[in-house]
């Protein structure tokens, strides 16, 4: 699918083929990232079209089966695929939702492949349309949680702050949770929060 220029129409269809992988409540949401992500891309200098195609796929392998995806893992070239494995829909819907993307919407455009990928993890190393992804996952106009107004008004002044502040939030709740923290999370926590570089 080309995308060059992004026209309404092209939106609609991509909208629609997104929707018919998802329940209501899912595509709701996937349209509210898309709304965040198209006002920060305009606040950060991020082409529309990148934005927008990026939020409106970032979720599009979300409900898939676990089956679906130790497939695409043991027959792909991820990095340490034994580990990948040991985690579940979590992660995989964006570190391998991506390349659902790819081979089932024809979406080749390897910046907006990345921002799916990382938009569960984030990463040492993240490009402004990654961040955007990022962060309007958290705190898109559905979100309702403890810190989410901060995380909003942070992330229309630094979005380098919205990244840690999110980074931070994640992995307090994971370390509460007693849950698994997949190794790229904690890169992003060193880089954004620690500051290391």
């Amino acid at each position: 699918m080309k995308f060059d220029p992004y026209t309404p129409q092209q939106r609609e269809i991509l909208m629609q083929k997104v929707q018919m992988q998802m329940s209501e409540r899912r595509f709701k949401h996937v349209l509210g990232v898309e709304e965040t992500a198209i006002a920060l891309a305009e606040k950060f200098k991020v082409p529309y079209a990148k934005a927008s195609i990026a939020a409106l796929t970032h979720d599009y392998a979300k409900e898939r089966s676990d089956d679906e995806f130790t497939t695409m893992i043991t027959e792909g070239t991820y990095e340490n695929k034994a580990e990948l494995l040991k985690f579940g829909n979590a992660i995989w819907h964006g570190v391998v939702g991506a390349d659902f993307v790819k081979r089932e919407l024809k979406i080749t455009d390897e910046e907006i492949l990345n921002a799916i990928r990382l938009h569960t993890t984030g990463a040492a190393e993240m490009t402004t349309l990654d961040k955007i992804i990022y962060v309007a996952d958290f705190i898109e106009p559905g979100r309702d949680f403890p810190g989410v107004t901060e995380a909003r008004e942070l992330a229309l002044v630094d979005l380098n702050e919205a990244v840690a502040y999110e980074t931070k939030h994640t992995l307090q709740f994971l370390l509460e949770q007693e849950k698994a923290i997949y190794p790229k999370t904690i890169e992003t926590y060193n880089r954004w929060v620690a500051g290391l570089k």
